[in-house]
């Protein structure tokens, strides 16, 4: 897929593995086996203030599975032509972002925890963060 022609179809919901335990579950990941990618870093955000946004920027090369691990949030992903709105409240369920797509982090609900595996270590140059540079990525 070439990266300008990333489409937010190419967005999904993926279903971790979650091993069920009386004293509670836990879901284990490894890069290549349980997602399309190997993990080069993890991060996360917490403690984000009522009504604030985060993201508002799109990657050049890099894949991410983004994870409500706590609480729930909305990430907007946008091609350039389409939008969509996803939801996350569920820790065994992450959104796989190609690529090329644009997202906002929003909605968080109080608590909420985002955790974020990426595929390749933390690069500026990997970032587009200007909408109108992101539209002329996409040859929009």
């Amino acid at each position: 897929m070439h990266l300008t022609t990333s489409s937010i179809a190419d967005c999904k919901i993926i279903e971790l593995p979650k091993i069920h335990n009386y004293s509670g579950n836990i879901t284990s990941l490894a890069g290549k086996v349980d997602l399309p990618f190997d993990i080069q870093r993890v991060y996360y955000l917490y403690d984000i203030p009522g009504g604030a946004h985060r993201g508002g920027h799109a990657h050049r090369d890099l894949h991410q599975l983004i994870v409500a691990a706590s609480g729930s949030f909305d990430v907007l992903i946008n091609d350039g032509n389409h939008k969509r709105v996803v939801q996350l409240n569920q820790p065994y369920n992450g959104l796989l972002i190609v690529p090329g797509i644009w997202r906002e982090l929003i909605h968080f609900s109080s608590g909420a925890i985002c955790l974020v595996l990426a595929s390749h270590k933390y690069d500026k140059d990997d970032y587009i963060r200007s909408y109108d540079t992101f539209l002329k990525f996409k040859n929009k």
